[in-house]
């Protein structure tokens, strides 16, 4: 059976979302290394005397593949992959019980439905991986010289019990809810006027409408991955110096205070802006086939 004949909504939204998430994770995943890179170069170099920690983001990469290799960029992506791809098949088979199951119009939802919708759904999304994405990030920082994720699950839980394996927790969600309320809420309203009362509209009804989702999307990732972005840092921070042992507080003071709240946008802001619209131009382009054939 094709996956474009699954008859189960929930399922089939687990599916779409599962096999889109695997498309933008593996094309984007260096995006999110250097990221990655260039907040652990700043974390590491902030008290040191005649340390810079001004590596841009192509700084950062042309230091990754002089001193490692080319497919180091890749580093971290099966932990990536095993987040995302349940991951992204989680938040749209919640997305989409929700919606067929609290909103009146499922396929319109109003933007106060929408922001709940995407809080609910990326709450259940990142409780149940967080474990891997803690991984994940540790893998990327280049600091930790686990051999494999299941020796870097053993290793955390055995060196920091159980709160170590949910370490960033409310950093996490604090960037990741916010993300998912604000980027649904931008793209919902936002696909409602351009996409699907854009019949009448001469200058665009002759561009596909996988290329209109797909700007759609940057548009909607763009705004919520800015806003969203200091909850990022301090997330990557508590999660790969777990040896500092300051609480939350302290640490959103000091990255205040050291000025990194902003620290690796840029590539944050392309990986993910163009991953969530390549993730729903995918998403959407089958949702729309599957329908086309019935």
């Amino acid at each position: 059976m094709s996956i474009l004949e699954i008859e189960n909504p929930t399922i089939r939204s687990f599916v779409y979302g599962s096999f889109s998430g695997t498309c933008s994770t593996l094309a984007f995943q260096p995006l999110d290394l250097i990221k990655t890179r260039m907040q652990r170069h700043s974390f590491l170099t902030e008290h040191q005397p005649g340390q810079s920690k001004k590596l841009g983001m192509f700084q950062i990469l042309i230091d990754i593949v002089r001193k490692e290799q080319l497919f180091s960029l890749w580093r971290g992506t099966v932990p990536s992959l095993i987040r995302c791809v349940p991951g992204v098949g989680i938040y749209f088979g919640t997305l989409d019980y929700l919606k067929n199951r609290f909103c009146d119009d499922s396929n319109q939802p109003k933007p106060i439905e929408a922001i709940m919708l995407g809080f609910t759904s990326r709450i259940v999304t990142v409780v149940t991986l967080l474990p891997v994405t803690v991984i994940k990030t540790r893998f990327e920082s280049g600091l930790f010289s686990y051999s494999n994720v299941w020796t870097a699950f053993t290793r955390i839980y055995r060196d920091e019990g159980l709160k170590g394996s949910f370490r960033g927790l409310v950093p996490t969600l604090a960037r990741d809810v916010p993300f998912s309320g604000l980027y649904y809420l931008f793209y919902s309203q936002l696909k409602s006027t351009l996409i699907d009362t854009d019949s009448n509209n001469l200058s665009t009804q002759q561009l596909p409408r996988s290329f209109k989702t797909f700007i759609v999307g940057l548009m909607a990732g763009l705004f919520a991955s800015t806003i969203t972005h200091p909850a990022d840092v301090i997330k990557t921070r508590v999660q790969i110096q777990p040896h500092l042992n300051l609480s939350l507080y302290q640490m959103i003071i000091l990255t205040i205070k050291d000025g990194d709240s902003f620290r690796g946008l840029a590539p944050r802001v392309i990986r993910r802006t163009l991953m969530t619209a390549l993730t729903w131009t995918i998403f959407e382009f089958l949702i729309h086939e599957s329908k086309s054939q019935k």
